[in-house]
């Protein structure tokens, strides 16, 4: 393997010249995190680094707000390096310009207003009594609202910076900041979520089968999403899994959700169905909890960038044990209280959104990538081809499964969408879109309606009042909304 430093006194032009005459014609040059400092950057330093990672990243540069949180994080990396096969030199800025200039892949990682942003949209949901979870009903709404205006803002200076980038979003809530940054970059903007794909590969694996051996229907927003079927050979193998206990046991969106529960949907939820479908029990179990999902993570990352700070020597170690505390805990709520602090195994096989994101940069790069079930307009298909879902505005981020090459990113057709699931399906969405068209025009009153509208918000009372203590609580959103 080649190793050399980035010649930082180069112009960019100059610089990426320099790298390709190292490089492999399917080498991604340079890879850059916005939200370069956060928690998960050691586990994507960790999947571009593997010695059969199908691609090689020259140079990963992490940007972040925070100078502190990127020193902690470089330190991490640089005690993880010498246990990988092919790490890439790592550089670090908080010039977003810099880090965007000569990119060939974007990473938006973005948490504005940090995790004690998210205890504030947990709280103010659960005080009004509504569910408070990050991503879904009112939390993920407002979570929204202070993240949109800056995901836009990224997208233009990417479209300035480097328009031939492209971006891969993990900022959540997934599906309305990649709606947002669609309007700026079109098909250039991917968002991906491990949720569906490990479902998808635990199904799989639970008939005896590897992933690429299987053709699978699975459609939905992020994370409110249902896998459909799993076929060998035109045999769907999915009902019978549904009707064996001993198999079912093994996937973990069936003990969520309950064995009787699946089997009379016909089909396996994604896990976050949980809050929709079991919503009472979901609320109830956040009420009673001692603290917020967002107050755990507040504390742990805020306890461990400490720790690291005053020991930079120990970064690495602290990481690991914050990492497995972390995965372990993951939505506790849902699960059965025998599994609630600790997963297990098979729950948390499949390598997560850095996997997600390697395959889907090596696809892009190579061509080598296999079916994947990826964020995409809805009408991604092209102009002559009918709508992924047609209950949908053209322009809703859907999660279909997605064929990747040099070419792009080609999304399924999907089998229709009926019922139950259509209706859950087109009332969130009608509540994204709302949300969107309240921050593009500065209205506190369409925010209230996107609130209202919105399956988990049960009045349009409570709906203004949350839209009220939101803009009270998060300076970002007040700015926002007049």
């Amino acid at each position: 393997m080649l190793s050399f430093l980035v010649p930082e006194h180069r112009s960019c032009p100059e610089r990426l010249a320099c790298l390709r005459s190292h490089t492999r014609s399917e080498d991604i040059i340079k890879l850059t995190v916005v939200g370069g400092g956060g928690f998960r950057v050691p586990q994507i330093f960790q999947a571009l680094s593997a010695a059969d990672a199908a691609i090689r990243v020259t140079e990963l540069c992490l940007q972040d707000v925070s100078p502190d949180r990127l020193a902690v994080t470089s330190a991490v990396l640089g005690q993880l390096a010498p246990s990988l096969a092919r790490p890439p030199q790592v550089t670090t800025t908080t010039d977003l310009t810099a880090a965007l200039t000569g990119a060939d892949v974007v990473f938006s990682t973005i948490r504005v207003g940090g995790t004690r942003g998210r205890v504030s949209d947990e709280h103010v949901a659960l005080r009004h009594g509504v569910l408070g979870q990050e991503t879904v009903g009112a939390g993920g709404l407002a979570y929204a609202l202070r993240t949109v205006p800056h995901a836009q803002r990224l997208a233009r200076r990417v479209a300035e910076v480097a328009p031939q980038a492209w971006v891969i979003n993990f900022t959540n809530p997934a599906g309305i900041i990649t709606e947002a940054m669609r309007e700026v970059l079109g098909n250039r903007v991917v968002s991906i979520c491990d949720t569906p794909i490990g479902l998808m590969r635990r199904v799989a694996s639970a008939v005896g089968h590897a992933p690429s051996e299987v053709s699978f229907d699975y459609v939905g927003l992020n994370h409110l999403g249902w896998l459909r079927t799993l076929e060998v050979d035109g045999v769907d193998l999915l009902p019978g899994l549904l009707a064996d206990d001993a198999r079912l046991d093994g996937i973990e969106e069936a003990r969520v959700l309950g064995f009787d529960w699946v089997r009379a949907l016909g089909m396996l939820p994604n896990e976050y169905l949980f809050y929709y479908d079991h919503h009472r029990e979901a609320l109830a179990r956040l009420q009673q909890s001692e603290a917020t999902r967002g107050q755990y993570l507040d504390a742990q990352q805020g306890a461990f960038y400490a720790a690291a700070s005053a020991d930079p020597a120990r970064a690495l170690e602290a990481w690991e044990a914050a990492r497995h505390e972390r995965e372990s805990s993951y939505m506790e709520e849902a699960r059965p209280a025998e599994e609630r602090f600790e997963r297990r195994a098979e729950d948390v096989a499949g390598g997560g959104y850095q996997q997600v994101a390697l395959e889907l940069m090596t696809g892009l790069t190579t061509g080598q990538a296999g079916t994947m079930i990826l964020g995409v307009g809805n009408d991604a298909r092209g102009p002559a081809e009918p709508l992924l879902v047609p209950q949908l505005p053209a322009s809703a981020v859907v999660e279909v499964p997605c064929s990747v090459d040099r070419d792009g990113v080609h999304p399924h057709a999907v089998a229709p969408v009926t019922g139950g699931m259509a209706g859950l399906m087109t009332s969130v969405k009608a509540a994204e879109q709302l949300l969107l068209q309240a921050l593009a025009e500065g209205s506190r009153e369409l925010a209230w309606r996107a609130f209202a509208a919105h399956p988990l918000v049960d009045s349009v009372t409570v709906a203004r009042e949350l839209v009220d203590a939101y803009c009270a609580a998060t300076p970002e959103v007040a700015a926002a909304l007049r």
